[in-house]
């Protein structure tokens, strides 16, 4: 398989309200970590940070330009590759071990790293066989009902398990924006990860159903309104709900 140049690892797509997608092209979609990067006044926040393959800092100067908390939705390896990188990590207390000491098995590199979930390899001297998340101690923990202060904007951090024991979804009641991380988006569900649990992701469905949002950015997949996400959220309750 061709390996792509670490200049070419990352794309970048402003979606409004001053906030930019950013992801890594040449992972399968099904993989592929959205990061969402999203501008104050006092300081900038990133939700996830990808697989840490390539230096995001390296190679978005976006994240580099003010002071920026990066948050861990939850610590699978998609999504807290590159925060080893930077100075203020938050994460949920259930999760904090895994971010500080992660192994293939606790981030689920094991099993789904493999050549298989690239489109092109990342550059040398990566190898799928050996790849494993960097350690990236919390330098502060983030629990349901906080709020992140970006000085002009504020989000409220709403415990999400289900997906994972620490999954953290953001929530913007002024622009009714809520970043979901993976316990919701526009593409076929994880359940059944080895912390996963049935009964929490139920609870987590149903908090999140009534929110007014006007806009989703999940952890993956493409974004979307209000509607689609009461369909979302109401068919997955629906048939969940029947089966428990």
């Amino acid at each position: 398989m061709i390996r792509a140049s670490a200049s070419r690892w990352y794309r970048t797509r402003a979606v409004g309200d001053d906030v930019t997608l950013i992801f890594e092209p040449f992972i399968k979609e099904f993989y592929r970590c959205n990061i969402w990067h999203v501008r104050g006044r006092e300081r900038d926040l990133l939700i996830d940070s990808g697989m840490g393959v390539v230096s995001l800092r390296k190679q978005v100067p976006l994240v580099t330009e003010k002071a920026c908390l990066a948050v861990a939705s939850h610590t699978h390896f998609d999504h807290i590759g590159s925060h080893h990188e930077f100075p203020d990590r938050l994460v949920h207390p259930s999760e904090s071990g895994i971010m500080a000491e992660p192994s293939r098995a606790s981030t689920l590199a094991d099993p789904y790293v493999t050549d298989e979930i690239f489109e092109a390899l990342p550059p040398e001297p990566f190898s799928s066989a050996e790849y494993r998340v960097s350690g990236a101690a919390a330098t502060q923990l983030i629990e349901d009902g906080d709020v992140i202060d970006l000085g002009d904007r504020r989000f409220e951090a709403m415990h999400t398990p289900g997906h994972s024991p620490g999954g953290i979804a953001l929530w913007e009641a002024a622009t009714k924006i809520l970043f979901s991380g993976d316990i919701v988006y526009d593409g076929p569900l994880i359940e059944d990860a080895y912390h996963s649990d049935p009964f929490d992701y139920r609870r987590s469905m149903r908090r999140i159903y009534d929110l007014p949002v006007r806009i989703v950015h999940g952890g993956h997949f493409p974004s979307f309104g209000g509607v689609r996400h009461r369909e979302i959220v109401g068919s997955w309750l629906k048939k969940n709900e029947q089966e428990m």
